[in-house]
């Protein structure tokens, strides 16, 4: 029947169609629109080979196409070519090639759900009600409806002889219970049947199976049958269709005729120059493409080049070039798949080759001679490796720089000592063996040139890391400096491309409003900026897609990708050199910030580190007490040297460091006490052994004295002519004589010596006033118990204590207080102001100088009130005239002038004569009252009257005490 037709060959359209050839074009990728099928069946015409895909209505119109084939569905499921039709139940059902398999969905189709249908349902259920209306009103005629009703009860007569189980919906042979109950197993494998019996079986089974197919089908054509008056008309209608549709594929085709020669003459060479350009443009970018390759190609070599030069910024600028340019404009090519990686491993290594090279560089930096005057050893290599740590941020370098520091502090030390060592000839090494005892053996002189060989290498150290730290905080700052213009051009640029934007806006949208393409308002010479504006972010963004060969023109899209980074600012470094900051310095602010800072407290840790050895070197020289032992030159020799130090290092690396400064003040502390207790040692052998006899004063302390008023505190130095000239009786003080002791003149020398002491040593000066207070007080104390205590006496075995003994010790007292303001002064200049409450301690010192001295003059009146007592308590009234007692009086009077006249100023003589005067006045009135003589103008009372004008003309005749007033009147009582 119809098989025949279907195991045809698919008629294929001519080859001459041009027009055909074009919408086919698989690099156009157009699926072409099929035509509508013929109804009338006619057989192929032509040769197998004028056949195509697909039929054409031009060129096609009468051949026999597929759609054109009618297949009977018994006919199809009763296929003749089966070999075993009553065995095969599946085969002869479904066919040859039946095989269970999922409908992939097509994917050019879209998914349609119930939602795309609820438009039509709604416009749709208006026609629906009409339609069930006009149902009801007009009924089907009875004839109709009569013979539709016996055809449907025989149908369903005969319909009822097949089982339900294939009226089912859910009919389905994979189920294993429909599958049994439709071919039951018992007419196969009966128990104890033969093979005959079970042919049968099959065969009557075969039969019923298709005695069921036959009723289906006639019930199939009789409905066919029914509808026949609707198949007739809608033919009827089909002839009028094809005759409309014949005409309108003449149009077409003549339509298509016109188009193809139209598109042969005005298109065809247009189209060929446009390929033809594209093609070029296409070649130029793999050209361009390949030579790209080649130097990506060339990447390792060249870096392994530049590695060998210790161009390490060269190199990582070149290793992330490449890998920008892998990432974008090479991405997808496998010859260079494992060149990334590749470079990740190169980049690790020259991390770590850098490390090594900065490393290095600073042990040759920081261990060359110190004698060379170079500041900086290489200054170019230094920059460019700062710069390839910085790049790759590793910031720790500074840590390494600072171990470096470390350890060369320590040899410089120790090729001092050992070249101070070599060159001292009274030091054998090979008994000596270690180093340390070595330098202990070495006497000052030659350890104090030894610690000023070690300050000076140190201060050039110094100088060398403060020159090499400027170099790299130059380098961070330039960077820095780098990064924040760069911020302020981006956002300059940002601020553009936004008024481009609105700009560009308002024109495309004028463009589009007067109804022109955009493409012919704007040329390639005007896209170019907006192209350039905009390769940075393409070049920066990690997403970025690479340069397609159909859409970005060839200035776009450029093969050197490092371009978008090549902007470089120059900055000069305080060396002298120019260096380039690229921008792919990705450090934040902040970390620039916290490494300039590191920075500079790296060169506040080296001052530290050169403060602390050079304190272990004092330390280890102070173990034996040879500091302590210095002295006051000495100390104060070395104390210079050491705060020039700190100055020198405080001025290069600005800061002062308080590790040598608390060693230096620690050691003026002893040196302090050591000072104190030598002198107060000396200042008490010599109240111990001083006598309190007026000592002749030598012409230097005459000229210390004089050097004291002229305001200047300082110890002269000794010269010849001084030894020549003859000591002096008394030391004159602005004028005024000291009759002094020659403990007092050595304790002015001391005095002086202290205040000496704090101008060479100005950390010591609270430590000097206090222990100078001590030793004043000390002097005080110890001068009132020899003397008014009488502890001479025992100590130094004087007989008694006497008058001048007593007036020299407070003529010396007053010469210490005449000098204690000058003192207080020369201290007051050189102390802090937060430290002026510490010159109370002079104040409470004159005040018991001031005490003492009273203490003496009363001790002189209560000499001479005792003698006055013993005297006139035996005193009697009586001639000659005058009487001894009042003679003794005088003499003794006369011997206290003589022993404190040349000590003593003579106001203080007065002063003191006439309380002597007074206390005599009322022991004479206590006696003239005891005995009871009155003025009353009696012999008694001219008796005393010629003893008194006897006393007090031999007062008056002392020298100074003339015009002392004695007023003796009052020793009188009134008369009664």
């Amino acid at each position: 029947m119809a098989s025949s037709h279907s195991s045809s060959p698919v008629p294929q359209g001519s080859s001459s169609d041009v027009f055909f050839k074009i919408e086919v074009d698989p690099s156009k990728h157009i699926r072409p629109v099929p035509s509508l099928p013929d109804v009338c069946p006619k057989e192929p015409t032509g040769d197998s080979h004028s056949l195509y895909v697909a039929p054409s209505l031009v060129t096609d119109q009468h051949r026999w196409t597929v759609y054109h084939s009618k297949v009977n569905l018994p006919a199809a499921l009763n296929d003749p070519r089966l070999a075993k039709r009553e065995s095969d139940f599946f085969t002869k059902t479904w066919g040859l090639d039946f095989v269970d398999t999922e409908v992939i969905p097509s994917f050019y189709l879209p998914q349609i759900s119930k939602e795309h249908f609820t438009v039509y349902q709604q416009e749709i259920s208006q026609r629906e009600k009409i339609h069930e209306r006009c149902k009801n009103i007009c009924p089907p005629k009875d004839t109709f409806e009569r013979t539709l009703l016996h055809t449907h009860d025989k149908s369903r007569t005969d319909l009822e002889q097949v089982p339900k189980i294939f009226m089912k919906p859910d009919f389905a042979l994979d189920d294993s219970l429909t599958f049994n109950s439709v071919l039951p197993w018992s007419h196969f494998n009966t128990a104890g049947g033969k093979g005959n019996r079970d042919a049968a079986s099959s065969k009557l089974l075969q039969e019923k199976l298709s005695h069921y197919l036959d009723i289906v089908e006639v019930n199939i054509a009789h409905q066919i049958s029914l509808r026949s008056e609707a198949f007739f008309h809608a033919m009827t209608s089909q002839h009028e269709l094809q005759d409309y549709l014949k005409k309108t594929s003449q149009a077409v085709k003549m339509l298509r005729d016109k188009i193809a020669q139209i598109d042969k003459v005005m298109c065809e060479g247009s189209l060929h120059i446009l390929r033809l350009a594209l093609t070029r443009n296409n070649c130029v970018k793999v050209y361009n493409k390949l030579k790209l390759m080649a130097t990506v190609h060339q990447t390792q070599p060249t870096v392994q080049v530049l590695l060998s030069t210790s161009e390490f910024v060269g190199a990582l600028d070149l290793i992330a070039t490449t890998q920008e340019v892998l990432q974008q404009e090479l991405q997808g090519i496998h010859s260079f798949r494992h060149l990334g990686s590749q470079l990740c491993e190169l980049e690790k290594l020259i991390d770590k080759m850098m490390i090594a090279e900065f490393s290095t560089y600073s042990h040759s930096d920081l261990n060359r001679p110190l004698e060379d005057d170079c500041q900086v050893l290489e200054e170019e290599r230094l920059i460019s490796l700062v710069f390839g740590l910085l790049k790759q941020r590793k910031l720790n370098f500074l840590e390494i720089y600072g171990e470096k520091m470390i350890i060369t502090a320590k040899n410089i030390i120790k090729q001092c000592v050992i070249n101070k060592v070599s060159q001292t000839e009274e030091i054998d090494t090979d008994v000596v063996v270690k180093l340390a005892d070595q330098m202990r053996m070495l006497n000052f002189p030659q350890w104090f040139d030894l610690l000023k060989d070690i300050f000076s290498k140190f201060t050039i150290f110094l100088q060398r890391v403060k020159a090499t730290l400027n170099i790299i905080h130059s380098v961070v700052l330039s960077v820095l400096d780098k990064n924040q213009r760069t911020r302020e051009l981006e956002e300059i640029s940002q601020q553009k491309n936004a008024a481009k934007d609105n700009s560009l806006d308002t024109e495309v949208a004028y463009l589009i409003h007067e109804g022109m393409f955009i493409s012919d308002a704007f040329g390639e010479g005007e896209l170019t900026p907006i192209a350039v504006d905009t390769t940075s972010q393409r070049n920066a963004s990690p997403n970025s897609e690479p340069c397609s060969s159909d859409s970005v023109s060839e200035p776009e899209c450029t093969t050197d990708s490092s371009s978008s980074k090549e902007h470089t600012s120059s900055s000069a470094i305080p060396g002298g050199v120019d260096i380039m900051v690229s921008e792919d310095m990705k450090l934040t602010d902040s970390e620039l910030g916290k490494l300039a800072n590191n920075i500079q407290e790296l060169l506040y840790s080296a001052s530290d580190i050169c403060h602390d050895r050079a304190v272990k070197f004092l330390m280890s020289r102070a173990k034996d007490g040879f500091l302590e032992k210095l002295n006051s030159m000495e100390f104060i020799t070395l104390s210079r040297l050491m705060e020039t130090f700190i100055l020198d290092t405080e001025q290069i690396c600005g800061r002062k460091s308080t590790s040598l400064l608390g060693a230096l003040q620690s050691q003026a502390i002893k040196f302090v006490n050591r000072f104190h207790e030598e002198r107060k040692t000396k200042l008490s052998l010599l109240l111990d052994n001083e006598r309190w006899k007026q000592a002749d004063v030598p012409a230097e302390f005459q000229d210390l004295v004089d050097s004291l008023s002229d305001g200047k505190i300082a110890l002269p130095e000794k010269s010849g002519a001084t030894e020549e000239r003859k000591p002096a009786e008394v030391l004159i003080v602005e004028g005024q004589q000291y009759a002094v002791v020659g403990t007092v003149l050595l304790l002015i020398r001391i005095i002086l010596e202290y205040c000496q002491c704090v101008d060479n040593i100005p950390s010591v000066t609270t430590d000097m006033l206090t222990r100078l207070s001590d030793l004043l007080k000390y002097f005080n104390s110890r001068s009132c118990q020899l003397v008014l205590g009488a502890g001479a006496l025992q100590v130094v075995g004087l007989k008694t204590i006497t008058t001048k003994n007593l007036a020299l010790s407070s003529r010396c007292l007053q010469l210490i207080v005449h000098y204690i303001p000058v003192i207080r002064a020369h201290f007051e200049a050189r102390l802090p102001p937060k430290q002026y409450s510490m010159l109370r301690h002079f104040d409470h010192i004159t005040k018991d100088y001031h005490d003492h001295i009273a203490e003496i003059s009363a001790k002189l009146v209560a000499i001479m009130d005792s003698l006055f007592d013993k005297l006139l308590s035996k005193y009697e009234v009586k001639a000659p005239v005058p009487s001894a007692c009042f003679r003794n009086i005088c003499k003794q009077m006369t011997k206290m002038h003589e022993a404190i006249f040349d000590l003593l100023p003579e106001e203080q003589t007065q002063m003191l004569f006439l309380r002597i005067n007074a206390s005599y006045k009322l022991h004479l009135k206590k006696q003239l009252s005891h005995l009871n003589v009155i003025n009353d103008g009696g012999p008694q009372n001219g008796l005393v009257t010629a003893d008194v004008a006897f006393y007090t003309g031999n007062l008056q005749a002392l020298k100074g005490l003339k015009d002392l007033d004695l007023n003796m009147a009052e020793i009188w009582e009134q008369k009664r």
